[in-house]
């Protein structure tokens, strides 16, 4: 059993813990939770580049004072010049991961904190942008740690990040990869934050920066031009929900995968399984997650070009119809996508009970690896995740949003309770989501060890192709030797905590005393911290 941190009067997660204290420290000056929060994504945007940054998109979920809950799409749509006849002129059969051409999509996640500091002023936040942006300022300046993770993360001798421009001059030391601890300054970066901090978050797009940006973006050959980025705005989504036992789940419509969350939450609850960390726990989580994705390939793609609603897939009668195709004893097969990616989920919680669920990334590591020479950001390869197939549930558009597996869920409990969690984890996602809020709501977990229990995901992840359920080796090998017997293919990642099984957190606030407990990951450099 381990101790949950418990605050009183705010309280923040992250994934590293310098975001984690710029976040605390916005609280500490008067700030609400959406105001910490962007001091946060900036600060990460610093210490942690391998899993996100300025060049990424970003998803928001806030529940305000009053119990609405609102969320920001802060994704970009693909480049005016991102065809399909431009990539089959190239000679691709697919998208490249790395380097000019996998920077398919405009980059969303600065508008996203603009719309949110517009929500913010709304709730009554003052706090003023230099700031809220001075600690990620003075970390990208004067350098910080290399992190843990990121030394995990190194590419590989010959990998194709080291080809991408400017990726070396900017994450490598004398051709190799910094390693944990070492002091990385970020000018490039810095320099571009200062001029957020100066001219506004829209200079981003349409300012001086934005200029810069895409004169940077024209000479790499990427499909993104000016007109692409002055055209582009964060904009507010209405969450999906659903009913479950004495709570409301919120999670993030299309075009993210939060249709799946909330799926394999449904489905999961009318399985009716009482023991916690039982075979019967684990088998339900994995075959509502196969129904779950094999609704989501379908259904999923961008907002504008749904095919059907969404919300027809969360109603109780179909959730009970997809619980009552699982074969309680037997395990069934279903392709998935090969689904990678790498993202920071962090939430914040304040005194008066705001609450944020937040995740930023880049797609892969280092996204596409190519750094912009003049400002230092890294962009993303979101638009990898297009098809160059016209008839493709999600094909290469210009202006079309890509598949996202970005989702930031809450949770308001019928005792006033509040939650924000959520994880990275591409595919896993949805997974470790269901994983850490069904050992806190379903079975009584403290909130510290959900977070700390060995997961399982079922289907790929980072350089491991094959569909097995992957599980850390904390799990009882008699609950192995069971899933194998009943038809799971079992494959033991190689470690108690494994950066492949997520980044997780999780806040709750209570009613009654405005208490805060929060957690994040030990698989993460993070932690939680409040007032």
């Amino acid at each position: 059993m381990l101790d949950t941190p418990t605050f009183s009067r705010g309280a923040v997660a992250a994934p590293h813990r310098l975001a984690a204290a710029a976040g605390r420290n916005v609280l500490a000056q008067g700030g609400n939770a959406i105001e910490a929060m962007v001091a946060m994504a900036a600060s990460i945007a610093v210490v942690y580049p391998h899993m996100n940054g300025l060049g990424g998109d970003g998803f928001w979920l806030v529940r305000e004072r009053s119990g609405r809950v609102r969320g920001i799409e802060a994704c970009g749509q693909a480049g005016s010049l991102a065809t399909i006849g431009r990539y089959r002129a190239k000679g691709f059969d697919v998208i490249p991961s790395r380097g000019p051409d996998a920077m398919v999509t405009v980059a969303g996640a600065v508008g996203g904190w603009r719309l949110a500091l517009e929500l913010s002023e709304a709730l009554g936040g003052r706090l003023p942008l230099p700031l809220l942006l001075s600690e990620a300022i003075a970390q990208a300046r004067d350098g910080v740690a290399v992190s843990a993770s990121e030394a995990r993360y190194a590419p590989p001798p010959g990998d194709s990040l080291y080809d991408a421009p400017n990726f070396a001059a900017t994450f490598l030391k004398d051709g190799k990869p910094w390693p944990a601890g070492e002091i990385r300054k970020l000018e490039g970066l810095a320099a571009t934050l200062e001029q957020l901090a100066h001219a506004g978050l829209a200079d981003f797009y349409r300012g001086d920066l934005g200029r810069t940006i895409s004169q940077d973006l024209d000479k790499l050959g990427a499909p993104v031009t000016r007109a692409d980025l002055e055209a582009y705005a964060a904009t507010e989504r209405t969450p999906l929900s659903i009913r479950r036992r004495d709570a409301v789940l919120y999670n993030f419509p299309p075009p993210t995968q939060g249709l799946a969350a909330l799926l394999i939450l449904g489905i999961f609850d009318r399985l009716g399984i009482n023991e916690a960390e039982s075979v019967a726990h684990y088998h339900g989580l994995i075959e509502a997650t196969k129904r779950a994705f094999a609704i989501r390939d379908r259904v999923v793609t961008d907002f504008a070009r749904l095919r059907s609603d969404p919300a027809l897939y969360l109603t109780p009668e179909r959730l009970a119809a997809e619980a009552a195709r699982i074969d309680r004893k037997r395990a069934a097969t279903v392709p998935l996508r090969d689904d990678q990616g790498d993202t920071v989920w962090m939430g914040a919680i304040d005194q008066d009970g705001i609450a944020v669920s937040y995740i930023q990334s880049v797609y892969w590591e280092y996204g596409s690896g190519t750094v912009l020479p003049r400002t230092g950001i890294a962009w993303q390869n979101r638009g990898t995740s297009f098809s160059l197939d016209p008839a493709a549930v999600n094909p290469l558009q210009p202006g079309r949003r890509p598949f996202h597996t970005l989702i930031p869920a809450l949770a308001a409990f019928d005792d006033g309770r509040i939650m924000a969690y959520g994880s990275m984890g591409g595919d896993g996602q949805p997974q470790f989501q269901s994983q850490i809020f069904t050992r806190y709501a379903d079975y009584g977990m403290s909130v510290a060890d959900a977070i700390d229990a060995p997961r399982l995901l079922y289907g790929r992840t980072w350089g491991a192709p094959s569909l097995s359920v992957k599980v850390e080796d904390r799990f009882d090998p008699a609950s192995i030797a069971a899933l194998v017997r009943i038809g799971h293919e079992i494959e033991e990642v190689g470690g108690p905590y494994h950066d492949s099984l997520g980044h997780a957190g999780m806040l709750v606030r209570y009613r009654q005393n405005g208490r805060i407990e929060a957690m994040h990951d030990p698989r993460s450099d993070g932690g939680a911290t409040g007032l």
